[in-house]
């Protein structure tokens, strides 16, 4: 075999291994393009409204196969259709994406608390359904620090709903705005959304900022956390400096079920 003949077997190999790498990884980006659009999405955490089961820089995936699909499922909320398809309910105590009902295009996430025909109210920073309060429980402080600021102690309470889910609100002060509201009658098709972070959370209590969320608006359940930085604390987490994620990073967060 002469040298020419072995510098084009080097130079087809070659070309043949670089068309075999570009298929893997528009095949890899198709699937990754499939996964995000039909099943599961990520989204990031920018605010406080749900400590503390959600941390601002929290990173979670949520499941769009939970509610079904309607045009806010896709990008861009593409009008191909209206309502929902292979529609599933959203259930009491859920933490839910859905898009923001005034604008149809920012991203929110809350806790349904008010299913459809439900009357809600807030008496003295308890939580009443249909007449009835919610047993909630203190359990402790929660301790947090904002801005740079210096640590923070918050009541901590335990709130269980009338099908059984039980999570964590926080009340940073009594009597707040939002301690005293109501009563709120959910209307048909539509869904009672609370923050965590109970005096720190616009929400359809303020019927003027969220109101009641449609169906249609929904987006998916969060599942599960698959990142967390500590961006809003001192020695915040930034993506452009990596020698610091070691510190930075709150590894025990890491694939924490979403409750």
């Amino acid at each position: 075999m002469s040298l020419e003949t072995d510098a084009n077997n080097v130079g087809e190999s070659r070309g043949e291994g670089w068309r075999e790498t570009i298929k893997i990884v528009v095949q890899a980006l198709a699937i990754a393009m499939v996964v995000r659009v039909f099943f599961y999405q990520p989204f990031n955490i920018p605010s406080g409204s749900m400590k503390e089961t959600l941390l601002v820089g929290d990173y979670l995936f949520v499941s769009k196969l939970s509610y079904g699909y309607s045009r806010y499922s896709f990008p861009f909320g593409l009008g191909m259709f209206s309502g929902r398809i292979i529609a599933g309910e959203p259930k009491r105590g859920d933490v839910a994406v859905f898009k923001l009902p005034r604008d149809n295009s920012t991203d929110y996430i809350k806790r349904v608390i008010g299913l459809p025909g439900d009357e809600i109210q807030m008496r003295g920073g308890s939580l009443f359904i249909n007449g009835t309060q919610v047993p909630k429980v203190r359990s402790g402080d929660f301790t947090t620090r904002e801005d740079g600021g210096p640590a923070r102690r918050i009541a901590r309470f335990e709130e269980t709903l009338p099908n059984g889910v039980k999570y964590v609100v926080l009340d940073s002060e009594p009597n707040g705005p939002f301690d005293n509201v109501g009563p709120y009658k959910v209307p048909a098709g539509h869904y009672f959304m609370m923050g965590d972070n109970r005096d720190n959370s616009t929400d359809s209590r303020a019927l003027w900022g969220v109101g009641y969320v449609p169906l249609e608006n929904f987006i998916g359940r969060a599942e599960v956390i698959f990142f967390s930085g500590a961006v809003d604390e001192p020695g915040a987490f930034r993506w452009y400096t990596p020698w610091t994620w070691p510190f930075d990073i709150r590894w025990n967060r890491f694939f924490n079920l979403v409750r």
